[in-house]
């Protein structure tokens, strides 16, 4: 089928079928697998998914496009498709039996809100596989002391593995995007670097800090932690955000909340 992207939804349909296949390799996808595809716009991909797995859900927010799905009668499987805003979905309903395979092109426009939903609801995730904007893809896998680490960086990193895979010219799409693509792959940690006690502790000091990134750390988190706290977790008050490790930024949360 094919339908008329629509700006407000950020819409870019790929259609490749080279790097159709290139996701699907990496993706490697098992018979028994539960996969859920977000935005899966014209079906591209759902269609060589169905064809590797088994029953596939599909959350998209087009009703245009959730119609046309839904009337496709020669699906090689079996596709549901969740009409909806995927930064509302409920993704732990699907997984009362086994973890969830989470995939799509995303949004550019909605690719971090839509990153921290999903990390929200990790437990009920096995890994993800999305294309998104080669600059996200650089920031989610950037190290400390790059000019790309940031907070991205450094919630997910705290919470998944960041493998970047492979980059996407933008002539993969219709209609092209402006800027380069890349596919990553994000798998959720059994153990988190930071434990849930202090989990909101740590979000709060990530997003301090780098707010006020070109500020040393004594005085971007000067609210919530002295010179002696941050001392305490072995870290230097005279460093900046982009120097801290996802270890470090760990310690100190643990150190504030000790202080506490």
């Amino acid at each position: 089928m094919a339908a008329a992207p629509r700006k407000r939804f950020g819409q870019h349909f790929l259609h490749d079928p080279a790097i159709v296949e290139r996701i699907v390799a990496a993706i490697a996808p098992a018979v028994d697998d539960r996969i859920v595809e977000i935005g899966p716009g014209e079906g591209v991909l759902t269609e060589v998914l169905l064809r590797a797995a088994g029953p596939i859900d599909a959350v998209e927010l087009d009703r245009d496009l959730v119609a046309a799905l839904r009337a496709r009668a020669d699906w090689p499987g079996t596709l549901t498709v969740h009409e909806g805003d995927v930064l509302r979905f409920d993704f732990r309903a699907l997984a009362s039996d086994s973890p969830l395979r989470v995939v799509g092109n995303l949004p550019y426009n909605i690719s971090t809100p839509l990153l921290f939903h999903l990390l929200e609801q990790r437990e009920a995730i096995r890994d993800m596989h999305f294309m998104l904007q080669r600059e996200v893809v650089d920031r989610l896998a950037a190290e400390p002391g790059s000019k790309t680490y940031g907070r991205l960086s450094v919630m997910v990193q705290a919470h998944c593995r960041v493998q970047a895979l492979f980059r996407v010219a933008p002539g993969a799409f219709r209609p092209p995007p402006a800027v380069e693509s890349a596919v990553v792959r994000l798998v959720p940690l059994e153990q988190p670097a930071v434990p849930p006690p202090h989990a909101d502790t740590f979000a709060e000091l990530v997003r301090l800090a780098f707010a006020a990134r070109r500020k040393t750390l004594r005085n971007a988190l000067r609210t919530r932690a002295d010179a002696e706290t941050i001392q305490a977790a072995g870290i230097d008050p005279g460093r900046r955000a982009e120097t801290v490790s996802v270890a470090e930024y760990a310690r100190l949360a643990a150190a504030v909340v000790a202080a506490l």
